[in-house]
């Protein structure tokens, strides 16, 4: 069994289909935190002694968010910089969070192929997501590949978007009940709908 904290951001949460959806998944279940950073924290006044708790008695971090210029949405970075403090999280004494694993649930705009050298992102998804995976690591975490919907914006709610979530939900019952492979998740680039599968055990087919 493992203990999993999500944490949600989506500034524009009205306007969402896909985030919004992968959220009402999350927030209905009990053998979960999940924590709308928006919603919780609307004035970014976060409290940092409550979060480093929370991280302390979780063992898998989620960030649950869209792909915001390349990056984040603005309050997990504030989060970030708040609560990941040195003698905390790193540094002299900073060892409260080895061990545990990080990932994101992300979804971008662009097709698959955008992110590629030749695509007009010219870089894979996952490059963008250097600066997370590199705070994972200064933290004494490991960092799993982020669990993506491509063509976010274009995508089929009866299709696309629904077998997404559908994956999202495996996903997540296979963190909470240890089945889930993070030692080969690691060593990927993307974790899509499509190879979900690959990483949950036996017990989830």
């Amino acid at each position: 069994m493992a203990k999993l904290i999500i944490y949600y951001a989506h500034p524009g949460e009205k306007f969402s289909r896909v985030n919004k959806k992968l959220a009402e998944i999350a927030r209905s279940r009990s053998d979960l935190t999940f924590v709308d950073l928006y919603q919780e924290y609307p004035r970014y006044d976060i409290d940092v002694d409550r979060e480093q708790e929370r991280l302390i008695n979780h063992d898998v971090i989620l960030f649950q968010h869209p792909l915001f210029w390349y990056s984040t949405p603005a309050i997990i970075k504030e989060w970030i910089d708040l609560v990941l403090e040195h003698g905390f999280a790193f540094g002299t004494g900073g060892d409260n969070l080895q061990g545990k694993i990080m990932m994101n649930a992300t979804s971008a705009a662009g097709p698959v192929d955008a992110y590629t050298p030749k695509g007009y992102q010219h870089y894979p998804l996952r490059t963008f997501l250097t600066p997370l995976e590199q705070t994972a690591r200064l933290c004494h975490m490991k960092y799993s590949a982020p669990y993506v919907l491509y063509s976010a914006l274009k995508a089929d709610e009866d299709t696309e978007i629904l077998e997404h979530a559908s994956g999202y939900e495996k996903m997540l019952q296979a963190i909470v009940d240890g089945s889930f492979d993070f030692e080969s998740a690691i060593n990927e680039d993307v974790i899509t709908s499509k190879s979900i599968q690959s990483y949950i055990g036996a017990n989830n087919d």
